[in-house]
């Protein structure tokens, strides 16, 4: 069995589907397509940048799921050569969009949307997130409560057996560094992020995210969607709505989900658009096979091989 996941904010960076509109028509279409969806050039930003403009939470969203979609489009596989999708936090719009849930367009404006509410929702400065490397939930769950002293601080994302993340108030978040090595952490280490994603104060975009998502067209998926906040199959398009809205606050539960995909029977897991996902599945199923497929010659191979 195969699953096709689908990276989240992170996988940013200059020159991102550059190569592969120079060679492919399909990728060009696709990017003009969310271009003017947008109606901004954000191809050009992607291929050009700047850098500081494109790690802008409402362009680095919808870039991330153009250049990863346009990546899974270009390869020509069908999506059901996969038995399941996934996506990292915004990746599940990705890999929505691949399965034929969302239309290019809606899902570009969605997650532009989305940044920008992500953005709104907590002032500059107000909100931090941290990710605690060599500690597992159990370790993180034990420093945010001991942080957060009143403030937020909340785990938000279980990525794998060695690295989650912590999300809530800078001062929580700041007082978590040092904690989480009294408890056993190897390092704690501030992410270079504008909001305090995947915690309770991303309330107010979670209510923008809802009135957007019940405005817009979802279709059941071509194949069922491992959902970031329940780590469980989901093939109803109502559900799916729901379960958006309630990722913008909840944790990304990717160690969950891997474990649940593996033990489902996938054996190989095909990360299209990033090499971020990778690593962190081979921590969690370390007898699966993981693809990663960021260049023509990657889809090439991959093309041959299914």
């Amino acid at each position: 069995m195969r699953a096709f996941i689908f990276p989240g904010q992170g996988s940013q960076a200059v020159g991102m589907g550059k190569a592969l509109a120079e060679a492919s028509a399909v990728a060009r279409e696709l990017f003009e397509e969310v271009d003017e969806a947008l109606g901004q050039n954000l191809a050009r930003l992607m291929a050009e940048g700047p850098i500081e403009d494109l790690t802008l939470t409402e362009n680095a969203q919808p870039a991330i799921m153009a250049n990863a979609l346009a990546t899974f489009r270009v390869s020509g596989i069908e999506i059901g050569k996969a038995d399941f999708v996934a996506g990292h936090s915004l990746g599940e719009y990705t890999a929505l969009a691949a399965a034929g849930s969302f239309a290019v367009a809606t899902s570009a404006r969605l997650l532009k949307l989305r940044g920008q509410a992500m953005q709104r929702a907590v002032p500059v400065g107000e909100g931090a997130m941290a990710a605690l490397l060599g500690a597992n939930l159990e370790v993180a769950q034990a420093v945010a409560a001991a942080a957060a002293q009143g403030d937020v601080c909340v785990v938000a994302n279980d990525n794998d057996p060695s690295q989650v993340v912590i999300s809530g108030h800078r001062g929580a978040v700041e007082r978590a560094l040092g904690i989480a090595k009294e408890k056993g952490a190897k390092r704690a280490v501030l992410l270079p992020v504008s909001a305090p994603f995947h915690s309770p104060l991303m309330e107010p975009a979670a209510r923008a995210m809802e009135q957007a998502l019940g405005d817009a067209r979802i279709e059941d998926p071509a194949v069922p969607l491992y959902a970031n906040v329940t780590a469980a199959p989901v093939r109803d398009a109502g559900e799916i709505r729901r379960l958006l809205v309630e990722q913008v606050t909840g944790m990304v539960r990717l160690r969950e989900s891997v474990a649940a995909m593996a033990e489902a029977g996938v054996t190989h897991f095909v990360e299209f658009g990033g090499k971020v996902l990778a690593p962190m599945v081979k921590r969690i199923a370390p007898d699966a096979t993981v693809t990663s497929v960021v260049t023509m010659e990657d889809i090439d191979a991959l093309v041959k091989e299914i």
